[in-house]
C-alpha cells in the first residue's frame, strides 16, 4: 500500500486564525535584527514580513512531537516523513497591517505532490495564507514546506554565491540570536536549539539558521538600504542550509529601473544558501 497516497485528501483543507496585532512581538524583531526603531505605537504599519509573528501556534505539550513540532494529522497532513524544513515563500503585501488592529489569517492547502530526489522520497506541502485586515485582504503568503526521511544527503551541494553586490550586512548567527527568533514565532522545532538533538539525530554539523529568519533579514537589508522603499511583491527560495558554526553575508543589488531587488545569502564557502527577489 503507497503510503502517500492519501495526502491529497488535504488539499482544500481550511484553517482560520484570529489575532490581534500588538506592538510587543514587532518591538522584539527589530531588537533581534539589530535595528534602531522607534517604540511601535498603535497605528503604526508593521515591517513586511512582520505577519510572521501573529497567528502562532498553541498546542498542548502532549500534542508535540519528538522534533518539537505539533503532531501531523491536524490542519497538515500526516506525511510519514520525520524531517521538515520551509523551503521558501511567494508574498503579496496589498495593505498594511497596523498595530492594534484586529486581524484574521486563512490557511489553505493548496497542493501535496510527492517526488523522489537523490535523498530519496520528497513530499512538498504548499500551504496558501491570506491576511485580512477586516475585509480587506492585506497580505497573500503562499509557501512550501518539504519533508524527507532520516536518509540521505541532508546537505547539498554548494553552488558558487552571485557576487556584485551592492549592499551586504555580515550576521554571527550564533545559538542566543536562533533561540530569540524562536521565541518570537513560537518556534519549538528542536533543530533551531538542541545542538545535540541536531547533531546526533538529525546529522548535521550544528544548529540550522531559521529560513524565515534568512528571509527576514534578506529583506532587512532592504529596508536599511532603501528606507522609502514600500515591498509590494518578495520571493525567496531556500537552496542550501545555514548553520551556527560560521558568520555569513546577505547580499543584495538593486535596479531601478524595474523597482526590483535581487537578494541573496553568501555562506563562510562561498555558497549561496538563499535566493530572494523583492519589488517595490
Amino acid at each position: 500500500m503507497n503510503p502517500f497516497a492519501h495526502l491529497e485528501d488535504w488539499i482544500g483543507r481550511e484553517e482560520r486564525r484570529e489575532d490581534v496585532i500588538t506592538a510587543a512581538p514587532i518591538a522584539a524583531l527589530s531588537a533581534l535584527l539589530d535595528r534602531d526603531d522607534p517604540p511601535p505605537q498603535a497605528g503604526d504599519e508593521i515591517p513586511p514580513l512582520g505577519h510572521w509573528l501573529y497567528f502562532l501556534p498553541v498546542h498542548r505539550q502532549s500534542d508535540v512531537g519528538p522534533d518539537g513540532h505539533p503532531k501531523r494529522g491536524d490542519f497538515l497532513p500526516p506525511v510519514p516523513l520525520p524531517r521538515r524544513m520551509w523551503a521558501g515563500s511567494r508574498l503579496e503585501f496589498l495593505a498594511p497591517l497596523h498595530i492594534d488592529t484586529e486581524a484574521t489569517r486563512v490557511s489553505t492547502i493548496k497542493d501535496v505532490k510527492v517526488k523522489e530526489g537523490r535523498s530519496g522520497t520528497l513530499v512538498f506541502v504548499t500551504v496558501r495564507h491570506e491576511i485580512l485586515s477586516g475585509d480587506v485582504l492585506a497580505i497573500s503568503d503562499e509557501h512550501d514546506i518539504v519533508y524527507r526521511g532520516e536518509t540521505g544527503k541532508a546537505v547539498a551541494e554548494p553552488v558558487p554565491a552571485p557576487t556584485g553586490e551592492t549592499w551586504s550586512r555580515t550576521i554571527v548567527p550564533d545559538p542566543v540570536l536562533l533561540f530569540r527568533y524562536s521565541a518570537v514565532t513560537s518556534n519549538g522545532h528542536r533543530i533551531h536549539y538542541d545542538h545535540p538533538y541536531v547533531t546526533k539525530v538529525e546529522g548535521y554539523p550544528g544548529l540550522i539558521v531559521h529560513g524565515p529568519l534568512i528571509a527576514t533579514l534578506l529583506i532587512d537589508l532592504l529596508r536599511r538600504s532603501k528606507p522609502g522603499a514600500s515591498v509590494k511583491r518578495y520571493t525567496f527560495r531556500a537552496v542550501r542550509p545555514l548553520f551556527d558554526t560560521a558568520p555569513f553575508t546577505v547580499c543584495g543589488m538593486a535596479n531601478e529601473a524595474k523597482h526590483e531587488a535581487k537578494l541573496w545569502t553568501r555562506d563562510a564557502d562561498d555558497a549561496v544558501t538563499m535566493e530572494a527577489t523583492a519589488n517595490w
